[in-house]
C-alpha cells in the first residue's frame, strides 16, 4: 500500500503544479509551456493517481518489487523529462540530452508497471473488490 500511497501523493503535487502553470500562463499570456502543462497534468496527476488507486486496489501488485521499481524510474524520470522538455519549448535546445534519454526511462517504467499489473492483478481480485 505504500507505493500507491506515494504515487498519490505526488500525483496531487503535480496536479498543483500542472493548475499553477495553466494560470500563470494564462496571467503573463506566454503559453510555450503548453506541451509541458499538459504533460504534467497527464503523465503527472492523472497517471500516477491511476498507478497510485491501481496499487491500492490491488496490494499484491503495489507491494511487489515491480512497484518499486516502477515508483523509482518513474519518479526519477519524469521531472528530468519534463525539465528537458521546458527548456526546449523555451527555445532553449541546451539540455536535450535528457530529451533523448529519460523519456525513454519513463516508457520502460510504464513496460514494469504493465508487467506488474498482468501477473498480480488477478480476476478473483476484481471480484473480491466488487463484493466489498
Amino acid at each position: 500500500m505504500k507505493t500507491g500511497v506515494s504515487f498519490l501523493k505526488i500525483a496531487a503535487l503535480y496536479f498543483l503544479i500542472g493548475v499553477g502553470m495553466g494560470l500563470t500562463m494564462e496571467i503573463i499570456q506566454d503559453h510555450r509551456l503548453a506541451g509541458a502543462h499538459a504533460h504534467i497534468n497527464l503523465i503527472g496527476w492523472v497517471s500516477m493517481a491511476i498507478f497510485g488507486l491501481i496499487y491500492i486496489l490491488f496490494p499484491k501488485a503495489g507491494e511487489s518489487t515491480l512497484a518499486k521499481v516502477h515508483f523509482w524510474l518513474y519518479n526519477i524520470s519524469f521531472p528530468l523529462f519534463m525539465l528537458g522538455l521546458s527548456f526546449l519549448l523555451l527555445g532553449d535546445s541546451s539540455l536535450m540530452i535528457l530529451l533523448r534519454i529519460f523519456p525513454n526511462i519513463l516508457v520502460l517504467s510504464v513496460l514494469i508497471f504493465t508487467i506488474n499489473v498482468f501477473m498480480n492483478v488477478r480476476v478473483d481480485d476484481v471480484k473480491k473488490l466488487l463484493r466489498q
